[in-house]
């Protein structure tokens, strides 16, 4: 597997095109397209937000890849199931807000097939029957083109959480209530990857969003694109530009210990340095996902303790209430149904949380933060930002 790493500093179209030549070029460039064939592009479209917000992968770059695939001769569909319903009306609304409409310009096509699929998968770990999207059967390959962001329950967002948008939108609830756990959830997002198989993940690194991601951080210039033709490498280097490492997320903890990747970046080959572009105090969501205890007890005292010390350290949403407007989004949107309205706010019941952060991430006043615990913060120094 392969890493390749450039330099792009804005999202001017001429540079945005040469950039992408220049990262793909090292795996092999767009070689493999054939006349005729249809190419599906997993962009990160989470929800209603302009490209300027960095939630979603920025309209330039997906203009100046269905540019370079128009090129080889391959008809480019652009698609994804943002959180909400999988519709012709709710996801026309966030082809329009985060500035999609650009891709037919360029001569792509905007994804308007919202029929569902259902999948048999023996092989996964976790998901062995899974719902998608049914426009990617129509696909002869599949480019996964992701935003660089924290996230609240994966500390980052990334190539392989992006293929959880093959999910239709309104069935991702009830995915994060069926695997409520980091880990059983990253297994399944890895399933997903190795289902679909991208042929390329391309991460749009220009500007990340750092803070309370995915959809509610603030915007970071960086300044590089990522391409693998692996999800998990690209993320690998992805995580490391902003601080983290393979055991702060879940989704890399699973790729290590599948065997799909080595444990840090500088196993991998890598084409182009990344280091310079390493944000020392970019502002991360700060998670306890490597710090377990007694995991590997096998005594009833040693599990017992397992459970009472991951509670305690279990990060969880909070409502900042000033910056609550009652809309009632993340109501509606809980899995667990542990939210209740009173006197106009929500009120999260802890004992139904199962913290997959639904709430923290489609809340769109982002009055939801992910918390630390007392005890996490005592155990895990802090760092001040």
């Amino acid at each position: 597997m392969k890493v390749s790493v450039v330099p792009c500093r804005n999202y001017e179209e001429a540079e945005a095109v040469e950039a992408l030549r220049k990262v793909l070029a090292p795996l092999g460039g767009l070689d493999w397209v054939k006349e005729g064939m249809t190419v599906a592009v997993k962009a990160n479209l989470v929800t209603f937000m302009k490209p300027e917000k960095a939630a979603t992968t920025h309209p330039v770059l997906l203009c100046a890849l269905i540019k370079l695939l128009k090129e080889k001769g391959a008809r480019v569909v652009v698609g994804d199931s943002p959180g909400g319903l999988y519709t012709k009306a709710f996801v026309e609304r966030v082809y329009s807000v985060t500035g999609l409409k650009a891709v037919e310009d360029a001569g792509g096509e905007l994804n308007r097939n919202f029929d569902v699929a259902s999948a048999e998968y023996p092989e996964g770990k976790e998901a062995k029957t899974f719902t998608y999207t049914a426009w990617l059967d129509e696909a002869d390959a599949i480019i996964n083109f992701c935003k660089l962001k924290t996230h609240g329950m994966m500390a980052m967002s990334g190539a392989a959480k992006n293929m959880f948008g093959t999910v239709p939108g309104t069935a991702k609830p009830e995915y994060h209530y069926r695997y409520p756990t980091p880990e059983r959830f990253s297994d399944m997002i890895l399933d997903l990857d190795e289902y679909f198989a991208p042929i390329l993940s391309i991460t749009d690194g220009i500007v990340g969003m750092e803070g309370n991601g995915p959809t509610a951080g603030t915007p970071r210039p960086i300044g590089l694109l990522i391409a693998s033709d692996s999800p998990h490498a690209a993320d690998l280097v992805g995580a490391s530009v902003i601080g983290l490492s393979g055991k702060d997320v879940p989704t890399l903890q699973a790729a290590i210990r599948r065997g799909l990747i080595p444990e840090t970046p500088e196993e991998l080959d890598v084409i182009g340095d990344w280091r310079p572009f390493i944000q020392p105090d970019y502002k991360r969501v700060e998670t306890v996902h490597s710090l377990h205890f007694n995991k590997d007890a096998h005594t009833f005292f040693g599990k017992f303790s397992s459970v009472i010390f991951d509670k305690a350290l279990a990060s969880r949403p909070v409502l900042k209430k000033d910056e609550c407007v009652g809309c009632k989004e993340c109501f509606k949107i809980c899995p667990a149904k542990a939210i209740e309205m009173k006197k106009g706010k929500p009120v999260i019941h802890r004992k139904d949380c199962i913290r997959c952060f639904c709430c923290q991430e489609f809340c769109p006043k982002g009055a939801l933060k992910v918390k630390r615990t007392l005890l996490a913060r005592i155990l895990v120094h802090e760092k001040k930002k």
